[in-house]
């Protein structure tokens, strides 16, 4: 049914992230850590958002599905799994341009007060803080 289409997000996030790579520029993806669900390590959060490096350097086991954005990273040294549910990417864009999209509500899109289930192999980590410094960076 036509009119009953998939969410466009998902598409234009692995789109947007082939594109952003394909210029050899740096990926990066701006998060609502507050919806249910999103595992980030919360000690790199500020008001409420996080912005995190999805560049094949910074990630591994990178993926972009229906459900959301799953990759493994290092912060602060410590490992850990990340989940990110697709309605909580606010953005994606090249960290050195800021080139890219800001996302709005979609027709069809889960609503953010839905709690979206993490992938089962998405799990999160102990995170504990150092003085090392993250090689993420927040935006304020």
């Amino acid at each position: 049914m036509a009119d009953k289409m998939t969410p466009s997000r998902p598409y234009l996030m692995r789109a947007l992230h082939e594109w952003i790579l394909d210029n050899n520029c740096t990926p990066y993806v701006l998060v609502d850590a507050g919806l249910p669900n999103v595992q980030v390590p919360q000690e790199f959060v500020n008001n409420g958002q996080i912005v995190l490096n999805i560049s094949t350097g910074a990630v591994r086991d990178l993926s972009m599905t229906q459900e959301g954005l799953s990759f493994n990273a290092r912060f602060g040294g410590v490992p850990m799994d990340v989940f990110v549910p697709l309605v909580a990417i606010l953005a994606i864009y090249a960290k050195e341009n800021g080139q890219g999209m800001v996302f709005g509500s979609e027709a069809g899109a889960p609503d953010p007060s839905d709690p979206t289930p993490p992938p089962k192999s998405a799990k999160k980590a102990d995170v504990v803080p150092s003085g090392i410094r993250p090689s993420l960076k927040v935006v304020k």
